[in-house]
């Protein structure tokens, strides 16, 4: 069997076991305190871990794109939620396509958007079923008030070839009960204009062992649950040790005592540092740190590690942030130990449309 230190740099490793205990560790927690998980694939981009999620327990799966779903659903996913405003023919072409297949609800936060659904399902035989996205406090997309959502439910319920099927936010991370209280105003004012929603969906792994606690909600999207990150780390959400996913690297130089480069740059690990100083943790030297990233190296600072690596060593990175890291490598590598398993492709890849 194939060992890691056999494999070529950089390379995105996949710890297996890792990933079964996170999955069950949520999945448990979710059927503890009443709660539907419906993963965000964008972490994984893989049909066999989506797949592994709805054996686990998982009511359905959400994605970011148009392309990553038809990518679950050529692997036979039949229940696809996807949390983005679809415009323009060509994409609502796709939509369409996608939804004469499997089924799958959509998204808008504006009357343009529920127009383009309309015209583009209007006659097809297939009805689309579209929630409304609500700003709660994360300050991207969304209605602004529940009044707003209340209008933008109706003109959905109003558009021939659509069916308002409920509530969606991606609140703040910590504000759970804010999010809450905006969910059940809104409700109240559907509820009394005769328009219940059958979902009221939020997520976001930084807040999964407070998922419990939205009461408005009847369904749950974490994504980076599977594999954690130095990121949610920090959040509180597991431990280094329950991190999933590792970049693996080689020590290409030591220019200095306290400099060492890796082969691994910002084409390998994301530039993204989500407020934590510099670009990942190197797990065999904790106390370096990994403080600039170009296109192929990556520069380690030394100073503070009393033990220095040595040219040709191999290291692993945990990410700031794994999601973008899985769109940048064509393929991934499950391993268990310091065994390789297997290499697959990430199917849903590049799927930004």
């Amino acid at each position: 069997m194939t060992k890691i230190h056999e494999l070529d740099t950089p390379v995105v490793l996949i710890d297996i076991d890792r990933v079964e205990a996170n999955l069950k560790r949520a999945q448990d927690y979710a059927d503890a305190h009443g709660v539907k998980l419906r993963p965000h694939i964008k972490t994984h981009k893989l049909p066999q871990l989506a797949k592994r999620q709805m054996e686990l327990g998982a009511i359905g799966i959400t994605c970011q794109k148009i392309g990553e779903a038809e990518v679950m659903a050529d692997a036979g996913i039949t229940d696809i939620f996807l949390p983005y405003n679809i415009l323009g023919e060509p994409k609502l072409k796709r939509l369409l396509a996608l939804a004469k297949r499997t089924s799958i609800k959509v998204i808008a936060d504006s009357a343009t958007t529920i127009d383009g659904y309309s015209k583009a399902f209007s006659g097809s035989g297939v009805t689309l079923p579209v929630l409304v996205e609500c700003d709660t406090g994360g300050g991207r997309v969304g209605v602004q008030t529940p009044e707003e959502a209340l209008t933008l439910a109706k003109h959905i319920a109003s558009s021939e070839g659509l069916r308002f099927a409920g509530l969606m936010t991606y609140p703040a991370k910590g504000t759970v009960a804010k999010a809450n209280a905006w969910l059940e105003r809104a409700t109240g004012l559907l509820k009394d204009a005769g328009l219940s929603p059958e979902i009221v969906s939020t997520g976001g792994t930084p807040d999964i062992w407070h998922s419990g606690e939205n009461r408005a909600a009847t369904e749950y999207r974490p994504g980076t649950y599977i594999y954690l990150d130095r990121f949610q780390v920090q959040e509180g959400v597991g431990s280094f040790e329950d991190c999933a996913l590792t970049v693996l690297a080689t020590i290409v130089s030591r220019p200095t005592d306290n400099r060492a480069v890796l082969d691994t740059g910002s084409k390998s690990l994301t530039s993204d540092t989500l407020g934590l100083q510099g670009f990942g943790r190197i797990v065999e030297y904790p106390d370096a740190a990994l403080v600039s990233l170009s296109e192929e190296h990556g520069v380690v600072d030394l100073t503070n590690s009393k033990a220095k690596p040595k040219v040709g060593e191999m290291v692993r990175i945990i990410p700031n942030h794994v999601c973008p890291v899985s769109n940048l490598f064509d393929e991934v590598t499950f391993v268990r130990g310091d065994d390789v398993v297997e290499t697959i492709p990430v199917a849903a890849r590049g799927k930004v449309a």
